[in-house]
């Protein structure tokens, strides 16, 4: 099998660098477009593959193509490349775009698979939920479930869901992040240096999301085992509770999701 690639960023470097690590495919089996000239340098040089400035070529020959650019910049791709790529699985990485919109840019009879990963792909640690058009047969599906499962978990969802998969897994990164930092942040204003701060907190989320999937133990139920009566956790919930903390996440995935049925 072949693949084009349209898009050479993070997301479409951990799909193709997953793709080889996994022994899936061979970098000359892969051709990517971009028309950044240093991005495309970046992927010849760091994963072996061959790439195009122009996308239409880098279509050609290929057995699927996969979408990675900006939501954006598709409205401008998809009339470029709408005859090259008749005929070959479509696989839609783009944030917002349904599968209707992908068919009135690409022709109703393509089959398409709509797909949303996070960053964590980049280490091997991340989630992408997919779901795929009417034309897409078992095959081709078991085939795309491969290859997303080549840089990281995935589950076939209901399209219906694709904008709260967008919100609890696509976006969230950047709230962990924020955690972390913050976490960081207070460990630094108590003496602690910065670098350490940071592996202290990067760590403890890492475990605790460890503990959640290996464990099947409610989250709440873990956080009550931390709690001692009287004890200092009891005091930080306290405080996180008083400044709305649960509420402030609920209300920014919600938003996200909201952001995303929009697009």
């Amino acid at each position: 099998m072949k693949l084009a690639v349209i898009g050479c960023g993070n997301m479409a470097s951990a799909i193709i660098g997953g793709l080889i690590a996994k022994g899936m495919m061979k970098p000359e089996e892969i051709t990517a477009s971009d028309k950044s000239a240093a991005a495309r340098q970046k992927a010849e040089k760091e994963m072996g593959i061959h790439t195009e400035e122009d996308n239409v070529r880098c279509v050609q020959g290929a057995d699927m193509v996969l979408f990675a650019v900006k939501p954006g910049v598709f409205p401008l791709v998809a009339p470029e490349v709408k005859e090259a790529v008749k005929g070959k699985l479509i696989l839609s990485i783009m944030a917002g775009k349904s599968i209707a919109e992908l068919e009135a840019l690409l022709g109703e009879n393509q089959k398409i698979v709509r797909a949303m990963p996070n960053t964590p792909a980049l280490v091997g640690e991340g989630i992408t939920g997919y779901c795929p058009n009417r034309n897409v047969d078992p095959e081709d599906l078991k085939l795309v479930g491969g290859i997303l499962e080549a840089f990281s978990q995935a589950e076939q969802v209901p399209e219906s869901l694709m904008s709260v998969v967008t919100s609890v897994s696509g976006s969230s990164p950047a709230y962990v992040y924020m955690f972390i930092e913050a976490m960081a942040d207070a460990a630094v204003a108590d003496g602690m240096p910065r670098a350490q701060a940071y592996h202290f907190a990067a760590q403890t989320v890492l475990g605790s999301a460890k503990m959640v999937l290996e464990t099947g133990i409610h989250p709440g139920q873990l956080k009550d085992m931390v709690c001692s009566p009287a004890g200092t956790t009891i005091e930080g919930v306290t405080k996180l509770e008083e400044k709305g903390f649960r509420t402030a996440v609920i209300e920014a995935v919600r938003a996200c999701t909201a952001k995303a049925d929009s697009m």
